[in-house]
């Protein structure tokens, strides 16, 4: 990846371009919250529920272009394609750190 993220985003991404659930979660921490598109879901095992069901079954990766620092969180910015209506799909990725992990991740359309 060319863009210089944060670690812990960094690792997400390059995880997720390789449909890796476990490196996925790894850089969560265990009471995260992951927002997509307005539903909540907390702790890791709801996250992992959440990729299991709805980014694997499509191929979904997200692939970031822009990233700045907004508010003390990072907003990625990007495309993500797979096998879904309107694919790619332009998000934003809102990430907060803490503790060197991901905190909450909010994405949006």
């Amino acid at each position: 990846m060319s863009m210089d993220l944060p670690r812990p985003i960094a690792d997400y991404v390059e995880a997720n371009a390789r449909l890796d659930i476990d490196g996925m979660l790894q850089p969560f921490r265990r009471d995260a919250v992951f927002i997509d598109n307005g539903k909540h879901f907390e702790g890791q095992a709801a996250i992992r529920q959440l990729f299991e069901e709805e980014v694997m079954p499509v191929k979904a990766i997200f692939v970031p272009d822009t990233a700045r620092q907004e508010d003390g969180d990072v907003v990625v910015e990007g495309r993500a394609h797979g096998d879904f209506p309107g694919s790619p799909l332009r998000f934003t990725y809102r990430f907060t750190l803490a503790d060197g992990a991901i905190k909450t991740l909010e994405t949006t359309i």
